[in-house]
């Protein structure tokens, strides 16, 4: 059934700012190998640096909660859009490390707000919830493809400050459709009457949802979620590196003129391209198969590939047993995001769901980053095995707290520590 207007419109502005989202922070990368030459410091003080802008990222995510809930969803994400503009404006005017630093660092806060906001959104404005998630998710991965590329292909043209500011344009225009667009943020949850912001939160009606929340399933999609995080960050930082190092990479002839491309930079956005499949699919899925039992499989499954991985990686097959892995990999490592996402919506309450985003997002992106350090850890001082053992025990933790969800039900704890049946609204 095709989607009605108001859900259209909610749909092509969470789009848009969820694209955008990815596209300005997986542009940064690109900038810094270009930054270490210009600014003539060492890798590891720019590893500072560049953490200190992810790191609001995931950290911002539950005050962007909070702020989604008493300010509204659009005001939120049009600040978000805003925020990121200019820090990129920011960075195009740096003309030192702190100056990067500064821009970063405001890059990260704005960008943290986007998530819980722009979800909240979805849940409680769309009445078609599976089908808007997916193009939301797809547009995510458009954007996590075309940042670097956009970025890289522009910096053999023009210099990097021209090109941050130019990677601003998109930002801009999403601010004047933001601006021009039209729609209900509560139209699928209109009969309760507290489905909008609240102006008069305060402290203690933080505190008292946030112990509505954790009394309830909610406490369990909050820890898996987590799980899947430490999955998805470790495997999207180091499988570029891990496929560089394979030997079915050496002496594989690229076309005229893409000499200096390496090939396993193709596969691994190939793997986000096949992500974009994976997120339509999980999403047309939602309204088929429940939550809990759609993150127990996908969990199972992607348990599975990430032991696949260790025969793969250590045994020095040929190229198209990696390309095909990969491509099942990136089908269900974003096949999983709408049924945790559509998870958050049907465990919690509408009055709560910014503030239920904020957490979700800081377990994905917050907690889940320790990842990056653990799979550091282990890559250097153990091996590949065992980082993809490692990798593939987040998924089965992962899988038995879905499970856990599968038999609990549809519940959530009311304010007054009752416990009353969450409709899928």
């Amino acid at each position: 059934m095709p989607l009605n207007a108001n859900d259209r419109a909610i749909a092509g502005f969470t789009m848009a700012g969820h694209a955008l989202v990815h596209w300005f922070e997986t542009s940064i990368p690109i900038f810094l190998v270009v930054w270490l030459t210009e600014f003539d410091v060492g890798v590891a003080l720019f590893g500072i640096v560049v953490a200190l802008g992810y790191a609001p990222f995931g950290l911002g995510a539950l005050p962007g909660g909070i702020l989604a809930d008493r300010y509204g969803t659009k005001r939120l994400v049009l600040v978000c859009l805003a925020g990121m503009s200019l820090s990129f404006l920011v960075l195009a005017a740096a003309n030192s490390i702190y100056a990067i630093a500064a821009g970063l660092i405001l890059w990260g806060v704005a960008a943290s707000v986007y998530h819980p906001a722009g979800l909240a959104l979805i849940s409680t404005g769309v009445e078609d919830r599976g089908t808007v998630f997916a193009w939301h998710g797809i547009a995510g991965n458009a954007g996590i493809a075309l940042g670097p590329f956009v970025a890289a292909t522009l910096l053999i043209f023009l210099e990097w400050s021209v090109v941050a500011a130019v990677l601003t344009v998109p930002g801009i225009l999403a601010i004047g459709y933001g601006l021009s667009a039209e729609f209900d943020p509560t139209a699928a949850v209109a009969d309760d009457a507290n489905a909008g912001p609240d102006e008069a939160l305060s402290l203690s009606e933080i505190v008292g949802n946030t112990r509505t929340l954790f009394a309830s399933a909610f406490a369990i999609v909050f820890v898996l979620v987590t799980f899947e995080g430490l999955y998805y960050r470790g495997t999207l930082t180091y499988l570029p590196e891990i496929l560089h190092g394979l030997s079915a990479m050496d002496g594989l002839a690229l076309p005229a003129g893409l000499e200096g491309i390496e090939p396993a930079d193709y596969i691994y956005v190939g793997l986000l391209v096949v992500g974009m499949a994976g997120q339509y699919a999980g999403g047309k899925l939602t309204s088929r198969v429940t939550p809990a039992r759609g993150l127990t499989g996908i969990f199972v499954v992607l348990a599975a590939l990430g032991l696949a991985f260790v025969p793969v990686t250590a045994t020095g097959v040929g190229l198209v047993p990696i390309v095909v892995l990969c491509g099942v990999l990136g089908f269900f490592l974003f096949a999983i995001q709408p049924f945790y996402q559509n998870a958050v919506a049907l465990y919690t309450p509408p009055d709560a769901r910014g503030l239920s985003y904020g957490y979700t997002y800081l377990a994905e992106f917050g907690v889940g980053s320790v990842s990056i350090a653990l799979g550091g850890v282990v890559l250097g001082q153990l091996s590949q095995t065992a980082f993809f053992a490692m990798i593939a025990a987040f998924a089965g933790i992962g899988g038995l707290l879905a499970g856990a969800l599968l038999v609990s039900g549809d519940r959530f704890v009311t304010g007054d520590g009752t416990l009353e049946a969450n409709a899928d609204d």
